[in-house]
């Protein structure tokens, strides 16, 4: 009998066995940005496997506690928002912390139980079956109520250290999170195996040519430089959340972003998502004009962050502006994207008449947005044709893909002040490195308070400003074109096709009957 023998016989008693998995949960926190130790994720998750193998009857509820604590680990920033930055009393906050990860955590707990109903072979049962139906779980949380995709296993992976961010540009996050769950099935198989060294051989063999594959991958360069290069300059204004939309801050606000961008003659400035604290039509007069006017004197092609009445004025937008080419004549028509991936609850009401009340008691402007529109043209900013997206939008790289194929240059734009210092910053950060290597281009961007950065197509954070400080970050990108394997195939929804056939035959083979 070997040490994990001997150590399994204390880890199923249920003094260790609970502590442990709330051991494991509590430490995925450490696997994600701003940590990068993408090497403990497939030990962590490899470790709840195997407890669950020891008590399967718990399997359900193992998994459900695995969740909460992890989520709720990952996610405390959502008590920031709530109480320190929206001013909910905690008698609110607390509870409506932990509401996100309660629901969250009922993927996890349906995929293992639905691993638990199959009758099969070990090695078709945790080796196959199991990654592949936490991944269908990872993408139906992704979906499902417009989705909430933050703290996928397979994030730990995206630093280049990592040869399983390779498999970002094949499939995408989701296939990420396919191998980094892979890989955790085979750690248990190879590690926890009753047979000879023969047995060891294929899982062993199993983890190489899948590390190998990644790394292979890594190395490929999918997409190509268009020749053009230019100078960004990412402006960080450090505004205080609780002190942004007050009347008395609007114009000390604009000043300083119009001294910002003064200072600056790089090719391409972004502000940060609604840098501007009023409606673009609700400006002072002549605000715009001389914001352009100061961007083309330094021969700068300039975007700003800014919400807008909706075309017929009965709605608003999350946009940013394009002011290149911007003077009075034109102002009816500047070039803009509008977010179209919105955040339920925050900019949306989803269920107006049970939330309302709780809008009333949080400083929570503009949260009903419209939507901007699916597949939105990139804007033209100087050499480059630039994909933006707002936000929360980053982490869906499935509907990034149309704009990315006709843009040299990817953008987001965020306020995460909300969040004060917490990870969601770094968090979001990991989420723009996805992109980047999904969609083989440059990603620039441009925060209110962090993490503003510039990041290669590799993934690579080529530049980062110091958050939590006014700066303006500087520096040089390459365009790009081509599309990855990922871009090609129109994103992830061919691999979760092909997952959830094998899933469904698996199960349909493995089905015990009725007790």
């Amino acid at each position: 009998m070997n040490i994990f023998r001997k150590l399994e016989q204390y880890w199923q008693h249920p003094l260790l066995y609970w502590p442990l998995v709330i051991l494991i949960a509590a430490a995925t926190p450490f696997t994600f940005a701003p940590y990068y130790h993408f090497w403990l994720m497939p030990l962590l998750f490899g470790a709840l496997i195997r407890l669950i193998e020891l008590r399967p009857r718990f399997a359900v509820i193992t998994a459900y506690l695995f969740g909460l604590i992890g989520y709720t680990a990952q996610f405390y920033w959502i008590h920031t928002a709530l109480h320190d930055v929206s001013g909910l009393p905690d008698s609110y906050a607390i509870p409506l912390t932990f509401l996100l990860p309660a629901f969250l955590a009922l993927y996890p707990a349906i995929c293992f139980w639905v691993w638990r109903k199959c009758n099969l072979s070990r090695w078709a049962k945790t080796g196959l079956l199991l990654p592949i139906l936490w991944t269908l779980a990872e993408f139906a949380r992704e979906r499902f109520l417009t989705g909430f995709g933050w703290g996928a296993i397979g994030y730990s992976q995206i630093i280049k250290d990592s040869p399983l961010a390779g498999f970002a540009p094949l499939g995408g996050i989701h296939m990420v999170t396919l191998a980094t769950a892979f890989l955790s099935a085979w750690l248990v198989l190879l590690i926890d195996n009753h047979g000879r060294l023969k047995h060891r051989l294929l899982p062993l063999f199993l983890i190489v040519a899948l590390c190998s594959v990644g790394y292979i991958s890594q190395q490929t360069e999918y997409t190509r430089p268009d020749g053009s290069t230019s100078t960004v300059a990412l402006v960080q204004g450090n505004i205080e959340q609780n002190l942004k939309w007050k009347e008395e801050q609007i114009i000390p606000t604009i000043q300083k972003y119009y001294e910002q961008i003064s200072k600056t003659s790089a090719d391409i400035v972004i502000l940060p998502e609604t840098a501007l604290p009023l409606m673009r039509q609700d400006l002072p007069e002549g605000i715009l004009e001389q914001f352009a006017e100061q961007a083309q004197s330094n021969g700068s092609a300039l975007a700003i962050g800014i919400s807008q009445y909706t075309p017929d004025g009965n709605g608003y937008e999350n946009a940013v502006i394009n002011l290149s080419d911007y003077h009075n004549s034109t102002s009816d028509t500047i070039p803009y994207y509008a977010k179209n991936h919105l955040v339920p609850f925050g900019e949306y009401k989803p269920l107006p008449a049970i939330t309302e009340r709780l809008y009333k008691m949080m400083d929570m402007p503009l949260a009903d947005f419209q939507k901007g529109g699916d597949n939105q043209a990139p804007l033209v900013m100087k050499d480059q044709k630039v994909a933006f997206n707002i936000c929360y939008e980053d982490g869906f790289g499935d509907e990034l893909i149309a704009t990315a194929k006709r843009s040299t240059l990817l953008a987001n734009i965020s306020n995460m002040a909300w969040y004060g210092k917490s990870n969601a910053m770094y968090q979001q950060l990991q989420q723009s490195q996805a992109r980047a290597m999904e969609l083989g281009r440059y990603m620039v961007r441009a925060t209110n308070t962090g993490a503003t950065a510039i990041i290669s197509p590799k993934g690579t954070i080529v530049a980062e400003a110091q958050p939590d400080t006014e700066t303006v970050l500087e520096g040089h990108v390459k365009g790009y074109i081509g599309e990855t394997p990922y871009m090609k195939a129109g994103g992830s929804i061919w691999l979760i096709s092909i997952l959830a056939v094998i899933g469904v035959f698996l199960i349909l083979i493995g089905r015990k009957k009725p007790e």
